[in-house]
């Protein structure tokens, strides 16, 4: 007799490692929270764009997540013409090359968001997985410090309309050009010093996990852990040590901020970080985000090596139970900063870009441990346009733009070159602005703006043909006082929402 035949095996069902399904409570509380970061983002003047899961491999470049094993750090394949490709492993890389493979039909400053799955092939373990949300906000073309100041007053907008209160967030701020200007200070300038520079921002970076001690020793010889492991140190004398831990060590940024320039004064970009930092600041201060929202706080490091200037970070600061039944701060949930260089390096030519993203899986842990958990049509945003570029008026401006979103309007102050004030009205235009608000010197020695009906405006362009129907006709233009600005904004929205819909109703 023959053998009975052996029953086939069952296919067993297993997740693949470091992924995770999810459950329709978590997709509804994903959403919901998407939802309010949309709108914040929306309100200031930011528009979606998608771009595919996989791109070629050599279009992520050299910012792979783990610099010590690059050819690792993702997921790719062979294509069946020979080409490799990857699964994304940011959203900014992505962008970089959208930008760059669409660049003459893009208009500058182009303001978007971008929401989805990121995959990093790195070991998993307790809570750091292959597969994970982020979501992103991206200003490219904007050369000036506003854009990050802007980007951080985004984010602390975010983390309110998310029902964290304030007091339970930060948005710090440090960079990239500071931390420069204090290497090149202790004698690490230079391409020969490159390689013990890293290990100088991979010591500072372990300055939460060490603390101000363990990391001294890191910046020294070396430090031994309590399983007698030794790792090897960045090899700074005593003086260096002492100049990169009063850096990384500062707790009041104006108390300390005369010291820190005197540091960094004459190195190549030090000065030109520490003025950058005070920018921000002010605007910020401007604009009403006192240092209880956002904090210029020098010991961020986040992607130092990604970074060309602003580097920032959200924080939050209330006290969560981690696994070991212990009060620790829960820490941070999302960053950025300026990266010049990587859309750059498809164009051959520089073009200036600012950003921060969200890690949405983290935030959302951080939500539930709070206990917080037909689109109308998209009307374009109010442009407040910049006729001067000094400080306080850059911070004037930029308080009408927070009054108008504090009212649930959509705003935003231009970003891109600010001196051509023709090209900001054309910007206007083509992305369909329904109103511009104008203040040059005159306006401002009265305390007064202007308004100009971009809608109307163009309509009675095309319609009037004479005087009597110009007396009839809605004005275009109109001059109010400062403190009338957002009620006459919302009375010409609402008269452009009226005409829209006897428009769809005829």
């Amino acid at each position: 007799m023959s053998d009975k035949q052996k029953k086939p095996q069952k296919l067993k069902a297993r997740l693949p490692r470091g992924f995770v399904d999810r459950s329709a409570a978590d997709i509804h509380a994903t959403n919901e929270m998407t939802a309010k970061i949309r709108e914040v983002y929306e309100r200031y003047g930011f528009d979606p764009v998608e771009t595919p899961l996989f791109e070629y491999t050599d279009a992520l470049g050299k910012f792979l997540p783990d610099s010590d094993r690059p050819n690792e750090g993702v997921f790719s394949l062979q294509d069946d013409d020979e080409q490799w490709m990857s699964l994304r492993y940011d959203l900014t890389a992505p962008l970089a090359r959208h930008v760059a493979e669409n660049f003459n039909e893009i208009q500058l400053p182009f303001r978007t968001y971008r929401a989805g799955y990121v995959f990093r092939n790195e070991k998993p373990g307790p809570g750091r997985f292959r597969q994970f949300m982020q979501f992103d906000a991206d200003t490219v073309g904007a050369p000036g410090v506003q854009a990050d100041a802007e980007m951080c007053m985004m984010m602390a907008d975010t983390m309110e309309a998310l029902g964290i209160k304030r007091g339970d967030y930060v948005i710090r701020v440090n960079n990239r050009k500071v931390l420069d200007g204090v290497m090149e200070a202790i004698g690490l300038g230079g391409d020969d010093k490159a390689g013990q520079r890293l290990n100088v921002l991979r010591a500072i970076d372990k300055l939460d996990k060490f603390g101000p001690e363990g990391v001294k020793l890191l910046l020294g010889a070396g430090r031994k852990d309590e399983s007698g492991d030794f790792t090897k140190g960045a090899g700074l004398n005593e003086d260096q040590i002492e100049k990169v831990l009063f850096f990384v060590g500062i707790k009041n940024y104006a108390e300390s901020a005369a010291q820190l320039a005197e540091l960094v004064a004459g190195t190549a970009q030090g000065g030109e970080g520490v003025d950058e930092l005070n920018t921000i600041g002010a605007l910020a201060t401007s604009a009403g985000y006192g240092p209880d929202r956002i904090k210029i706080d020098p010991s961020v490091v986040r992607g130092l090596e990604y970074y060309t200037g602003p580097v920032f970070e959200a924080e939050l600061t209330f006290d969560v139970t981690n696994e070991k039944g212990e009060k620790v701060v829960f820490g941070s949930v999302g960053g950025g900063g300026r990266y010049d260089g990587l859309v750059s390096r498809f164009m051959g030519q520089p073009v200036p870009a600012t950003g921060f993203s969200i890690g949405v899986s983290r935030l959302m842990t951080a939500l539930k441990n709070l206990g917080k958990l037909g689109q109308d049509e998209v009307v374009a945003p109010v442009l407040v346009t910049v006729m001067d570029g000094d400080v306080e008026s850059m911070g004037r401006y930029q308080r009408f733009t927070q009054a108008l979103r504090a009212e649930g309007i959509r705003a935003e102050m231009y970003q891109g070159n600010w001196k051509k004030f023709g090209n900001q009205l054309k910007y206007a235009d083509r992305r369909g602005c329904p109103i511009a608000i104008i203040q040059g010197g005159d306006e401002r020695a009265q305390g007064v703006v202007q308004l100009k009906d971009l809608i109307e405006g163009k309509r009675l362009s095309g319609e009037i043909e004479d005087n009597a129907s110009w007396r009839e006709a809605r004005v275009a233009q109109d001059t109010v006082s400062e403190a009338d600005l957002v009620a006459k904004v919302k009375e010409i929205l609402a008269a452009q929402a009226e005409d829209r819909r006897r428009a769809k109703d005829a």
